[in-house]
């Protein structure tokens, strides 16, 4: 049986998978004619056990907006690669999830300005740069825009705050 994943937004009320579409639909339809970017990105802490820490926002662009965060179960890492992996998998699992279900309420012409992003914690300084490459090819394969730091902050700022 699959876990139910819970969200929990700033204040600390927790949704379901159905009240998150929920509120970003109400969100967006309040003023339909707005542009917005949903955007998906995931940490960990720097350790061997630990969980993978989600970040959801949606972005009116030019106009602020709100995020949700959710948090897997604890599992053990090996390496920071494996452990920047699964955070990409995670991003990119989620983002078709909600890519799916957003369809369904708010229609195909939604999504004809690719905007639905996957932040992943990678950049071109560090230890992780070797594989950004890589990481932006599984994202593409998913079907999503990677963006990686300085600009990836739904992974690196708003997930992190949760990690």
């Amino acid at each position: 049986m699959e876990q139910e994943i819970n969200f929990y937004n700033p204040q600390n009320q927790k949704f379901s998978i159905d009240e998150l579409i929920g509120e970003i639909v109400n969100y967006i339809n309040r003023e339909p004619s707005r542009f917005y970017r949903i955007v998906v990105g995931s940490d960990t802490k720097a350790v061997s056990e630990t969980r993978v820490t989600t970040a959801v926002a949606v972005l009116k662009v030019g106009n602020g907006g709100r995020y949700f965060i959710s948090h897997s179960p604890y599992q053990e890492f090996f390496s920071l690669k494996e452990r920047i992996y699964k955070e990409a998998v995670a991003s990119a699992t989620l983002a078709q999830e909600i890519r799916s279900r957003l369809k369904e309420k708010l229609g195909e012409d939604f999504f004809w300005n690719n905007n639905i992003l996957v932040h992943i914690d990678v950049g071109e300084r560090g230890p992780t740069q070797s594989l950004i490459d890589g990481l932006k090819g599984m994202v593409r394969g998913f079907g999503f825009e990677p963006v990686i730091k300085p600009e990836a902050f739904a992974a690196f700022v708003l997930a992190d705050r949760h990690t």
